[in-house]
């Protein structure tokens, strides 16, 4: 047993080894950019990269444990055969990968994934795009690469796979258990958030020294692994879906000023699962959010606002990129397509702002880490900026700790300001601390009582905003990050489970105590803002001005497999996958159909990679 464990340990060092010189032959390879970094950066990226290497190399071992498994009652001869073939066959494809991604990373900017796929309906393209000597550079590269380690793995790894004697069950049972624990190298942690590219993003604002830092095998496989999430629909001709598209939008015209300044503080506060449900002033239900209800009569409600998608890591982006929700993923989870899109962080950064990020959450949840390093915000506080005592949630720091820490970082911040906070104790489980106002342990009762709570530090946050010197030269949007099914159980795909509110406050608004009944969704909010402030939003493709003159108004939204449009004579929900109506109104036909298929596959085509 001792030799086989030993064994065991070797070809893992073999393969941590391998991935380690990778990173090197990326690094030597991009020396124009390496060589830019203090030599500090290249150990941080070796350190931080590490955890892909050790989850990559866990997938490696998988195969070999299984067979250590099965081969115990046998001396070395049959393993020793089989771990060669399966060495000599990943050091082959890996090798490949590892010299394609260098010149890739070039030309792209991000390090390889599954985008190769697209272009292998056209090889002619391809080739036209081959650099005969880059080309041979990479066969040396990669015949040193590959020979190398084959080299390496049979003169130190192989000869001890025929030293091996016959064993028996305990063998066998110790292997299952050592194969069994590769599960916490491959996920990366024992928290709620698995092994993602983000884990590895160590730097500020080096967007090179984060990408060094990842695993192009792991990151192929993870993108592989989502490439039939990522398909784009197609229910027309290109050029037909564009004109439709079009004629969503009016880029130009006067707009409506809702502000009395053209260079107000700026604050989005996006209040986890606030559902319109819970929202008096929009019909929810009375007493469960109380302050969010008053403060509706001192700013401006948009009555008619729908969120973009169904979670969190859809939302963010739907809100600061103005980009709309994947049905099947999110593009927070692929930095090479984040770090392409828009930003309001960077907008404002272009007028002069100071911005900010405030979080609660573990930062590494669902790929943030990567996200908010394309963001350029140019401050970012997360959860493990507040003292471990406070890590008192599931998801991290609650409301009324990190609503306080807002309020104080404002009142110290350069000014004007962009600064954006997310909430988290309304997410499930429920659980707040404070005492239970709204009674009941099931969830929807838990649910209530949760919304409670933040809604009760949003009013304690507000109260003593009010009372600062900022506040006569600031709006505040607050906005939901998604609905609920809670309360009432609605169904995931139906509008009132997308129906959230959105509700502007603050000293620099021109009005107050208004409604704006316009159809508008969070893409909308990125033009929206800009507009008031004097802002570029050419960008936001994917939203309109909500208070432009002449502008169509009407919400997108999709979920897993299906989107809804609603406007102020349209509501119709489509099923993707059965390919038909699961809702609509009496208005509905097939050609106002259109619109919604025509939005859907131009956002689709270019989170696909196809941005004509």
């Amino acid at each position: 047993m001792k030799q086989r464990i030993l064994q065991y340990f070797r070809y893992t060092i073999f393969w941590m080894i391998f991935f380690i010189v990778a990173r090197f032959v990326f690094l030597f390879y991009q020396f124009d950019k390496s060589s830019n970094l203090p030599l500090i950066d290249w150990f941080l990226a070796m350190l931080h990269g590490s955890r892909l290497d050790m989850s990559m190399t866990g997938y490696l071992l998988l195969i070999p444990g299984l067979l250590f498994i099965a081969t115990a009652w046998f001396r070395g001869k049959i393993l020793s055969w089989i771990m060669s073939i399966y060495t000599v066959l990943m050091l082959l494809i890996i090798s490949l990968l590892i010299v394609a991604d260098v010149e890739l990373y070039r030309h792209w900017g991000f390090r390889m994934d599954a985008t190769p796929l697209l272009y292998i309906t056209n090889p002619s393209e391809i080739a036209g795009s081959v650099n005969i000597m880059a080309a041979l550079v990479q066969s040396g590269i990669w015949l040193v690469l590959f020979v190398g380690f084959i080299y390496l793995y049979f003169k130190f790894i192989a000869p001890h796979f025929a030293k091996f004697q016959s064993s028996n069950w305990k063998t066998s049972l110790a292997f299952l258990f050592i194969t069994g624990t590769l599960i916490l190298p491959i996920r990366g942690s024992l928290g709620i958030a698995p092994m993602n590219v983000g884990f590895v993003f160590y730097h500020s604002d080096n967007l090179f020294a984060n990408h060094a830092a990842i695993n192009v095998t792991w990151n192929v496989g993870y993108a592989l692994s989502k490439l039939n999430k990522n398909r784009p629909v197609v229910f027309f001709e290109q050029e037909e879906a564009q004109t439709l598209f079009n004629e969503l939008f009016v880029r130009e015209g006067k707009r409506e000023m809702l502000l009395k300044t053209s260079k107000p503080n700026v604050m989005i506060m996006i209040l986890e699962s606030f559902t319109s449900k819970v929202i008096e002033p929009l019909g929810g239900r009375k007493g469960v959010a109380p302050n969010f209800s008053a403060l509706a009569k001192e700013g401006i409600l948009f009555s008619r606002f729908y969120a973009g998608g169904d979670r969190t890591d859809k939302a963010i982006p739907a809100i600061l990129n103005g980009y709309p929700s994947h049905p099947t993923s999110s593009v927070v989870k692929f930095p090479q397509k984040s770090q392409e899109l828009p930003f309001l962080s960077k907008s404002f950064n272009d007028l002069g702002y100071f911005t900010h990020y405030t979080y609660g959450y573990d930062i590494d949840y669902a790929n943030f880490r990567s996200y908010l390093a394309n963001s350029e915000f140019d401050k970012l506080t997360v959860k493990t900026d507040f003292d471990p005592s406070t890590y008192n949630s599931k998801w991290g720091v609650h409301d009324h700790i990190v609503f306080e820490r807002f309020l104080a970082e404002a009142s110290d911040a350069q000014q004007p300001f962009f600064k954006v906070l997310m909430s988290q104790s309304s997410h499930e489980p429920f659980e707040v601390p404070m005492e239970t106002v709204i009674e009941g342990d099931d969830e929807e009762s838990m649910f209530l009582n949760s919304v409670f709570y933040t809604d009760k530090s949003l009013g304690e946050f507000i109260n003593g905003a009010k009372k600062t010197e900022w506040w006569a030269n600031t709006v505040v949007i607050l906005v939901a990050d998604h609905g609920q099914r809670h309360p009432n159980n609605t169904p995931s795909h139906v509008p009132l489970k997308f129906h959230v509110p959105m509700l502007w406050l603050g000293g620099a608004l021109a009005v107050t105590d208004t409604v704006i009944d316009d159809f508008s969704c969070q893409m909308d909010i990125a033009p929206t803002i800009l507009g008031q402030v004097g802002g570029d939003a050419t960008q936001y493709v994917f939203g309109k001005d909500i208070v432009q003159q002449n502008q169509p108004d009407f919400a997108f939204y999709d979920f897993n497999n299906g989107f809804g449009f609603i406007s102020d004579s349209l509501e119709y929900v489509y099923d993707i996958t059965g390919g038909k109506l699961v809702v609509r109104n009496e208005n509905t036909t097939d050609e106002s159909v259109k619109r919604g298929k025509a939005y859907l596959q131009v956002f689709m085509n270019h989170f696909s990679g196809n941005k004509k």
